[in-house]
């Protein structure tokens, strides 16, 4: 498989419906993973997964067995290693509970060299974590050891390797680490930064530009950009949201990614009712282009896929 990070298009999808959460163990069955992947299918042809689990292994597995034509971005879950006091809902862990994740996160590592081997026909990336170096993440990561984890997957594996962060980690303690990874992925929320739809794209492109500066010689793609549909005004203002503002930035985001020829993964496929507080509008549930139930909010009308 070659490797060519420029324009396609391509989408974060984490199949998890009502009463399914990796939290409680208990993952989307092989019929559901096919029906989402079916309706995916016509208009996305890359996909990005978070942890290598239950989930994962059947959505590589029901891609091969139907022989969709998807390519996968397989990501490592890597838990803290650290405590973070400044996280804000909770980021304090006992040493034993960090112990237990250095030992998990190895081993999460082991499973995701041993997938991105035996799919190499769909993995065409490997990230090793998600969000972990960010001063607000709950799952804390030295980046050192990032790096680290980063040198030895990318001995075991013939795809390139990343790490998928917020944009700003990349502009300061992430400089090491961006000479180890073979592109830098990043992540851009203007709604999370209050920013309204007028200024959201700019704010995007500002972002992409400034990492990109302080990185020339590294491909750089976005690995999370997205509008939410649905606030209680905890963290992103309740009239800066709708399907309206979605379909609006999606669609902008996606133009300015065909036009500079950038790989851009939207965030995400489908809403997720375990994400976040137990409010009905909590942002973290609205995320999707279709809603938990499967219908299509307006930016697919709209014909965005």
């Amino acid at each position: 498989m070659s490797h060519r990070f420029g324009f396609k298009r391509a989408i974060c999808y984490s199949g998890f419906r009502d009463g399914q959460s990796p939290d409680l163990g208990k993952y989307p069955s092989v019929e559901e993973i096919r029906s989402d992947l079916m309706m995916l299918k016509d208009h996305w042809s890359a996909l990005r997964l978070y942890a290598c689990d239950e989930h994962a292994r059947r959505v590589l597995t029901v891609i091969r067995e139907e022989n969709l034509d998807f390519t996968v971005m397989l990501g490592a879950y890597i838990g803290a290693e650290l405590s973070n006091p400044l996280c804000p809902w909770g980021g304090v862990h006992s040493q034993a509970v960090l112990a237990d994740n250095q030992r998990r996160n190895v081993e999460e590592l082991s499973r995701a060299a041993s997938w991105a081997n035996e799919f190499q026909d769909i993995v065409d990336v490997v990230s090793v974590g998600n969000e972990a170096t960010v001063d607000w993440t709950d799952h804390l990561v030295d980046p050192k050891t990032v790096e680290r984890y980063a040198r030895e997957l990318k001995a075991k594996i013939p795809q390139p390797v990343t790490f998928c962060e917020n944009y700003v980690p990349w502009l300061d303690k992430l400089v090491d680490l961006a000479g180890t990874v073979d592109l830098i992925s990043i992540h851009t929320y203007p709604v999370w930064e209050y920013k309204t739809i007028d200024e959201a794209l700019s704010f995007t492109i500002e972002n992409f530009r400034a990492v990109k500066e302080m990185h020339p010689d590294k491909p750089v793609i976005v690995t999370e950009a997205g509008w939410t549909t649905q606030s209680n005004g905890e963290g992103v203002p309740k009239d800066h949201v709708s399907e309206a503002a979605q379909a609006r930035y999606l669609s902008e985001l996606l133009e300015w990614a065909r036009d500079e020829d950038v790989l851009v993964y939207l965030f995400e496929a489908f809403d997720e009712n375990w994400k976040g507080s137990d409010h009905p509008l909590e942002p973290e549930k609205h995320w999707g282009i279709y809603n938990a139930s499967r219908e299509p909010k307006l930016a697919v009308q709209l014909s965005l896929g």
